[in-house]
């Protein structure tokens, strides 16, 4: 595999503090990689020095010379007043290429993004839209390696599922750092770790996200292993070194300076694993014994003018998990909210059972008064906390939330939006609840935060109520699934996946005549063998066929539009069918393009 980017000796530093220290990292092209670490680790920082954005404070960064690199930042920024295919015409404006294989290519991206034409205004995009079309601007360049920061972000199920099919299907070479481990599991072959526990400062495995987590597993255990052997050596030294010069005798400064080496190999160990401290959480329950908590029947509730839900039947259990699924604009926080008692139903009744006590993890976190400091937002009344009838003091209280003595004077608003999770984390623990309610509450969390939540809401003796794309925690944490769908429907469900299904039987059923499009999730595709040689002569000439197609669809309308053949109705009858079967074998041009490439990924 050749090289496409090397990073050797690379260094990193913001506000005095180490995101990383002499990292090196190879990518190989044919590779698809997922970068995780911590947050704070410098993932996002790394793939901007990779993509040529920022500098870094020392160390080298070597690109193949004839590779083409694209970068997709966490947040979409397009110019106002531009079209959809206006942006992907733009996204290769930069590129060697004849004028007329861009708009071929972009029309070719418009249909595998899902649009139905590229006249809509950016401005008018849903935020997962928004997404796809930034995520389109490039993958339509056709890069040899793409970095993406968060892709799966403002992307309801729905479209992660889209791009997880969109990549299995491609052939790009990616880094892309996600919480999201089903998308790794899904479509990454290495998954690379940077994390100051480590002593090279990354972990890298080739395999599958599980094969990742089993091979960690392995590695930590041989360096606990490794730690508990150096400890010993390190105190029998000591003892050594306790004694006497006569007892040591003269001929042992060689071992003098050997015990001093162990004893700063022993303190560097633990100062690398304090720096990779897991997140504690402990959420606390009242634990009350009456079994029915919340009862909603026949509930509905329309916001804008639009039906989210009606007829809708929960009951939430003193050992509920209940997740709630559904794409966005489905209804999901509105029917949280409604099971909160923050917002009435439309029609039907939910009862609370009594003094029940709710704790709520509100995805937008506006529980946090961003102005007050960090110290008094975990510890309201001083300096200690009390937590499981014992005061702790604010310093390892913050510790196990991740905060540094340094940070406890940080306004709220300053903090990151894992650190803001965190800290709305931290005041949910502070009293028992019945009911834990969370709306997207792995948003901004690195998965070893998202990993450590998840333990905590299924050690939970009270119900949950959740919310979350993050398909990996519904399945573990949720028995029961409430699924939305985007007419006011619902239905009760095992796992996401049988949701997801249910969504593609819907989509196929009001759609029965939609041409195979990736835009259309279904539940599998059939592996293809690579093209005949006829197959390749005809995929070899179907850009040219595409242009021609597009040429005489351009003229047609060009007659239509003309006045001459508005005022002639036979003429113009005649003028319409052609048009309209111009078009019809353009899609159909851009339907059998789709399928011969989809026929090569399987070469």
């Amino acid at each position: 595999m050749r090289a496409i980017l090397a990073v050797r000796d690379l260094s990193k530093t913001y506000a005095s503090h180490d995101l990383f220290d002499h990292l090196s990292i190879t990518f190989h092209d044919e590779e698809r990689v997922g970068l995780i670490g911590p947050n704070g680790a410098g993932k996002t920082t790394l793939l901007r020095i990779l993509a040529g954005i920022e500098p870094a404070d020392s160390g080298s960064v070597d690109r193949a010379n004839d590779a083409h690199i694209a970068y997709l930042p966490q947040t979409d920024v397009f110019p106002p007043g531009m079209t959809v295919e206006e942006a992907l015409l733009g996204a290769l404006s930069g590129l060697p290429m004849e004028d007329y294989e861009r708009p071929v290519r972009a029309r070719k991206m418009l249909r595998r993004l899902g649009f139905e034409e590229g006249s809509a205004p950016v401005e008018s995009l849903s935020g997962g839209w928004r997404k796809r079309l930034a995520i389109g601007c490039q993958l339509v360049q056709e890069p040899d390696l793409l970095l993406m920061d968060e892709p799966t972000n403002h992307l309801d199920l729905q479209g992660i599922d889209w791009l997880e099919r969109f990549l299995e299907r491609s052939r790009i070479s990616f880094v892309v750092t996600t919480h999201d481990r089903y998308f790794l599991e899904r479509v990454t072959d290495r998954i690379v770790e940077i994390n100051p526990r480590y002593r090279d400062g990354s972990y890298s495995v080739r395999g599958h996200y599980s094969d990742f987590i089993e091979k960690r597993q392995a590695f930590l255990q041989a360096e606990n292993e490794e730690q508990r052997a150096l400890a010993g050596e390190v105190r029998r030294e000591v003892e050594w070194l306790r004694r006497g010069p006569k007892a040591r005798g003269t001929k042992a400064t060689y071992r003098v300076e050997a015990a001093r080496e162990k004893i700063e190999r022993l303190s560097e160990v633990k100062r690398r694993q304090q720096k990779g401290a897991d997140l504690e959480i402990g959420f606390r329950s009242t634990g009350r014994r009456t079994n029915d908590l919340i009862v909603a029947k026949g509930i509905e509730k329309s916001l804008g003018g639009k039906l989210l839900f009606r007829d809708l039947d929960v009951f939430v259990t003193r050992d509920s998990r209940l997740g709630i699924a559904g794409n966005n604009a489905a209804g999901k926080t509105t029917l949280l909210r409604v099971l909160a008692g923050n917002l009435s139903p439309d029609a039907g009744d939910v009862k609370h059972a009594t003094d029940l006590r709710i704790a709520l993890f509100d995805q937008q976190r506006e529980q946090l008064d961003k102005k007050e400091r960090l110290r008094r937002a975990l510890a309201p009344s001083g300096d200690t906390v009390s937590y499981l009838g014992r005061s702790t003091h604010i310093i390892p209280w913050a510790a196990r939330f991740g905060f540094r003595p340094d940070q406890l004077e940080t306004p709220v608003g300053d903090l990151s939006g894992g650190e803001q999770a965190r800290v709305l984390m931290a005041m949910m623990l502070r009293e028992p609840v019945d009911v834990l309610m969370l709306d997207e509450p792995t948003n901004d969390l690195d998965i070893q935060s998202i990993e450590v939540l998840e333990r905590a809401l299924i050690d939970f003796p009270g119900a949950v109520v959740l919310i979350t794309h993050d398909r990996h925690m519904l399945d573990r944490v949720c028995t029961d699934i409430i699924g939305l769908h985007n007419d006011g429907s619902w239905g009760n469900y095992g796992s996401v996946a049988q949701w997801q299904e249910a969504e593609t039987r819907r989509a196929q059923s009001a759609a029965p005549s939609v041409k195979e499009n990736p835009s259309v999730p279904r539940a599998s595709r059939a592996k293809r063998s690579g093209l005949t040689y006829m197959e390749k002569k005809e995929w070899e000439g179907m850009e040219e066929r595409i242009v021609t197609a597009e040429e005489e669809l351009s003229r047609l309308q060009g007659e239509l539009e003309s006045p001459e053949v508005a005022s002639d109705h036979e003429r113009l009858q005649e003028v319409y069918k052609a048009h309209e079967e111009a078009k019809q074998k353009l899609d159909a041009l851009f339907a059998r393009w789709e399928e011969l490439e989809d026929k090569m990924a399987g070469e």
